[in-house]
């Protein structure tokens, strides 16, 4: 069964949780270059999320665009980490779960309150997502985006590419007066406009807002676009504790929030920053 048949034959889709905070979580350091460096911590990640319950298993590819990478000076070969990425996944998944390729953003702004254009990101969204279609997902996600207009560049780039459905979530800092992002952009213009740009499920994840407002954001969604809805939320507003970033939300009490997400909307549900195979295996129960 397709995705795209296997969400519309299921009320709940369980993705998975955080991949960058379990790696931390367990002292490996590195992000996506333990694709490489430490494939077997990866994959460990991905079955632990499908042993609690996900069938949605996402590449750890987020930021390893070529903006980014060259941006950020890192010693990353593009292609070869999204590959691994993707082909970890793909092995820790098999033939009965789905691969989402994760697409992320650049990192950089858009003119004119940055130096790059349009057509850059959409060139370098179409590489990253070149080469995950060639390894094995199902489909694409386009995460963590706090600008429309990247995430449009992406969602554009993926189209082009591939056949493959593209899930897109925006990251909002608040969710009063019709939600917002850091850049501005509202819940309504988002649902709307990745709706009309061929979006094949849109939604939210992460972000600055509490999960217990999430469900907001979803209604808000809701109201606008007809596509299946994602709410992956952290595990609690992010803290600082000893110089390092923790999120403390319990499993139970996020497992209340995505009832509350569920109940307006939402179809596919997982976590974002500080979630853990717990927090993924206490909402699978609500499918």
């Amino acid at each position: 069964m397709k995705l795209l048949e296997h969400i519309a034959n299921h009320k709940i889709t369980i993705a998975d949780g955080a991949m960058g905070t379990e790696l931390f979580r367990a002292g490996i350091a590195g992000g996506e270059i333990n694709n490489l460096t430490n494939p077997d911590s990866v994959q460990n990640i991905h079955r632990s999320y499908l042993n609690a319950g996900a069938r949605l298993v996402t590449t750890n590819t987020l930021t390893m665009n070529r903006i980014f990478i060259e941006s950020h000076s890192l010693d990353i070969d593009v292609v070869k980490v999204n590959e691994a990425g993707a082909k970890l996944a793909r092995q820790s998944a098999g033939n009965d779960n789905y691969v989402l390729g994760d697409i992320s953003s650049t990192g950089q702004l858009l003119e004119p309150y940055g130096e790059f254009r349009e057509e850059s990101f959409f060139h370098t969204y179409k590489e990253q997502a070149g080469i995950l279609a060639e390894n094995g997902i199902d489909g694409f996600i386009i995460e963590t985006m706090t600008d429309l207009r990247e995430a449009l560049c992406a969602l554009r780039a993926c189209k082009i590419i591939s056949s493959l459905p593209v899930f897109v979530t925006i990251s909002f800092s608040t969710a009063k007066n019709g939600g917002k992002t850091i850049m501005g952009n509202s819940a309504k213009d988002c649902a709307i406009s990745l709706t009309e740009e061929g979006a094949d499920a849109i939604g939210t994840n992460c972000g600055s807002i509490d999960p217990k407002d999430m469900p907001l954001i979803i209604s808000q969604m809701r109201d606008h676009s007809p596509l299946p809805l994602i709410a992956q939320p952290n595990a609690g507003k992010p803290k600082l504790l000893n110089n390092v970033t923790t999120f403390d939300m319990p499993p139970d009490m996020l497992a209340n929030c995505m009832t509350k997400c569920i109940q307006n909307g939402a179809s596919i549900i997982g976590g974002c920053c500080g979630t853990t195979p717990d927090h993924i295996k206490a909402i699978s129960v609500l499918t």
